[in-house]
């Protein structure tokens, strides 16, 4: 028997076994990792095969789990070389982004456009709580829209609390395995309900004091949607890491870089001091932005023990 993880909290995993049937399961003997260092060798969006010792549903055990299409992790917190797999075979992540309440800053949209990048999961940009924006700041989406929609980004502004554009949404993830992130305060929960009012998941205020969301998913979890798919409502980001990337392949996970690597003078190029770089020249005209290169400085020159990579998901 076979079944997709839905919920994973220490030794239990909720599964959805291939029946229909919602089981509590553990893990019996050893899962093979495939060579990766984590501390969960099962994750939600897994499908795994299921062995029945008994009457009771918690009576199965997980034995294996077949092959990923893909996965995104995050670094363990005490700085260890394990990472946590977060979620498995994503067709399609969704960033939430706000203006305000609370600010999204732009060194987060792309650091976790680069992570999703590295993974191979599609990304769409989702700039929520349009209702609450004045004229100027609606005319500041719009910016960073078309800046991303260049790059090749999908985006979609809408409003999870008013259902503005959530229609849009729906058709686009039916039968879908998509994960929703973003910072803690953004309304991932909210759009979630929006979605599938059936889901009824707990929303949170705003802290008054940080102007940040109050966590309200402790784990990651996936909810199958009434009309078909699956939805993984991730806990709140306040930063996000990146994992295990050789300096020399950042650039590949730019999309308006990597086309341009070939145009460099030298093939070892870094784009950060070399001569006739045509990242750089790009830089000068105007045709790659700012906010993106100046995330590529950073991953290029950080420390890989700060605070991006203990700090990824709460």
């Amino acid at each position: 028997m076979t079944g997709i993880v839905l919920k994973s909290t220490g030794k239990w995993y909720t599964v959805l076994t291939s029946d229909g049937a919602t089981v509590k399961c553990r893990i019996r003997g050893k899962i093979r990792l495939q060579g990766l260092r984590t501390t969960n060798p099962i994750a939600v969006g897994d499908v795994v095969a299921l062995r029945s010792e008994g009457t009771m549903e918690e009576d199965f055990v997980i034995e294996d789990f077949l092959p990923r299409k893909n996965y995104i992790v995050r670094k363990s917190t005490n700085l260890s070389k394990q990472m946590q797999i977060l979620a498995a075979n994503v067709d399609r992540a969704y960033l939430l982004v706000t203006l305000k309440s609370p600010v999204t800053q732009l060194a987060f949209i792309d650091r976790f456009l680069v992570a999703a990048e590295s993974f191979r999961i599609p990304t769409t940009l989702l700039f929520n709580k349009i209702d609450i924006y004045n004229s100027k700041e609606l005319g500041e989406i719009d910016d960073l829209i078309a800046m991303y929609n260049k790059i090749g980004y999908s985006s979609i502004k809408i409003s999870a609390e008013k259902g503005i554009n959530i229609d849009i949404l729906q058709a686009e993830i039916k039968d879908q395995q998509v994960m929703i992130s973003g910072y803690s305060g953004v309304g991932k929960s909210t759009l979630c309900n929006c979605l599938d009012p059936d889901l009824e998941l707990e929303t949170g205020d705003l802290s008054l004091a940080h102007d940040q969301g109050q966590h309200t998913t402790t784990f990651a979890e996936m909810h199958p949607l009434k009309n078909g798919g699956f939805i993984i409502d991730t806990t709140g980001i306040r930063a996000f890491g990146i994992v295990d990337l050789e300096r020399e392949n950042i650039p590949h996970y730019f999309p308006e870089m990597r086309d341009l690597l070939g145009e460099c003078k030298f093939h070892n190029c870094l784009h950060l001091n070399e001569p006739k770089c045509a990242v750089k020249e790009a830089l000068q005209n105007g045709d790659l932005a700012p906010s993106r290169y100046n995330t590529y400085l950073q991953l290029m020159t950080e420390d890989p023990n700060d605070i991006y990579r203990r700090s990824i998901y709460e």
